[in-house]
Formats: C-alpha cells, structure tokens, sequence
C-alpha cells in the first residue's frame, strides 16, 4: 500500500525531515522503490527505504594486479 511520503517520512525519520528534503530524495531517486508522483503529491510503498546514494568501492578495485 503506498501513502503520502510526508507520513512514510514520520515514520522513518524523528523528528522528520522537511517535506521539502524529503520531496527532493523523492526527485533524485534516493527513495527506493521510487516513488510515484500523482499530481503535485508523491507516494510512496510503505516499505520503503532511504539511500543516500554514496557508491561504496568493491572489493576487487583494491586487489594489486
């Protein structure tokens, strides 16, 4: 079930962020699953998560060739 993403960020985050903040994760796709927008509102799965995004370097990157 999605809801707005104003809740799914008071269920999440306390205190919230601002809805703005949020509304932006939203845009840059640091919500996953992305969320949907329906006219000026996004919604969002209940279950979903925030990812900040930050690309971790693997493993085989630091293996001396």
């Amino acid at each position: 079930m999605k809801i707005s993403l104003e809740k799914w960020a008071e269920k999440n985050f306390d205190p919230a962020p601002a809805v703005k903040t949020v509304r932006t994760w939203a845009r840059d796709g640091k919500i996953y699953p992305t969320p949907v927008k329906v006219g000026r509102a996004y919604y969002v799965e209940e279950t979903a998560i925030f990812q900040n995004g930050i690309a971790r370097p693997s493993l085989a990157s630091r293996i001396p060739q």
